[in-house]
């Protein structure tokens, strides 16, 4: 198995984990306050990332002033900001429509390589991102007109979403502006340990209101969940995946998380899938497939953008 095929494996299983982000906080939201449901996900995955990055040797390099700037954007848009849009837009839209509205994740984060990253966008990507964008936009354009439901579509609930949206995008694709090599390893712990710094004010407010008690078996395991396999397992591949496929490329495997989440609100949560969904998800595949058949382009295109970043990394892996 080539390098390149792992990673597009890695950033497939990160994408449909992430996904399941939103129906799994569907059943937790009702039962914990939004800022200890946060809180203790990142605690969670400090409590694990911290020995592993310990226990692997890894050590704090040495960071220029913007690479602290970008860190601190990445954890308040990527992690705190993103997780309180998220949850919050769930009280008030439902798990189907969140997933439609983060289709638009795949444009974003492409945009985001174009203009920050500089990344080059060749005919064959160019063409698997419209692919993407045009199955994204069948979802929402024939849901819209098809299947309008008031109560189920909340504007304010679907406004944060599609925020929350813009900081995931933001938060995959600015680790590439660090100037300095980093392991994945090294980028989720510090990320997770400055989301839990963000939390903690708020949810030692909540938790002064609120009885641990009531909180079923189902729940608890359910945010062992969202920290174990979804902020560290995920995004660990995810960002294994980055060190391979340029972040425009990466764009187009984002598309799996609102197929994710389309199809757990479905079988889960039992929220109606029509036609057009189905249409969609194969118009974002087909844009799957067009992009993987031009991996060769995406690698150099990389290594064209990111020399030093590349000699670095296998420096260091020697």
């Amino acid at each position: 198995m080539s390098k390149q095929t792992l990673a597009y494996i890695q950033i497939s299983f990160a994408m449909i984990a992430i996904g399941s982000f939103v129906v799994v906080n569907k059943f937790i939201i009702k039962e914990l306050p939004i800022f200890i449901a946060s809180e203790l996900r990142l605690l969670i995955a400090c409590l694990i990332l911290l020995p592993l990055f310990l226990y692997k040797g890894e050590k704090m390099p040495k960071l220029v002033k913007k690479d602290y700037i970008i860190f601190f954007l990445q954890s308040f848009i990527g992690v705190f900001l993103f997780s309180i849009c998220t949850l919050y837009g769930l009280r008030k839209t439902t798990a189907l429509d969140s997933g439609i509205i983060m289709s638009c994740t795949p444009a974003i984060m492409a945009l985001i390589s174009y203009f920050f990253l500089k990344e080059k966008l060749g005919i064959h990507k160019i063409g698997g991102i419209l692919l993407t964008i045009l199955g994204t936009l069948s979802i929402n354009v024939f849901g819209q007109f098809l299947n309008f439901n008031e109560n189920s579509h909340s504007l304010i609930g679907n406004i944060l979403i599609f925020c929350a949206v813009i900081g995931e995008a933001v938060f995959f694709s600015f680790g590439k502006l660090i100037s300095t090599s980093l392991r994945p390893l090294t980028i989720t712990t510090i990320m997770s340990l400055t989301g839990a710094v963000l939390f903690l004010p708020l949810a030692m407010y909540q938790s002064l209101h609120f009885n641990f008690f009531i909180v079923s078996p189902l729940i608890w395991s359910l945010v062992l969940y969202t920290g174990i396999v979804i902020t560290v397992l995920a995004v660990l591949l995810m960002n294994q995946g980055l060190e391979v496929v340029s972040a425009g490329t990466a764009a187009v495997f984002t598309a799996l998380m609102p197929i994710s989440t389309v199809v757990l609100s479905a079988l889960i949560l039992h929220e109606p899938l029509f036609w057009y969904h189905i249409f969609g998800m194969l118009l974002v595949m087909g844009g799957i497939f067009v992009i993987t058949n031009s991996s060769s382009k995406s690698t150099v295109t990389s290594n064209e953008i990111f020399p030093k970043s590349r000699n670095e990394n296998m420096s260091s892996d020697a």
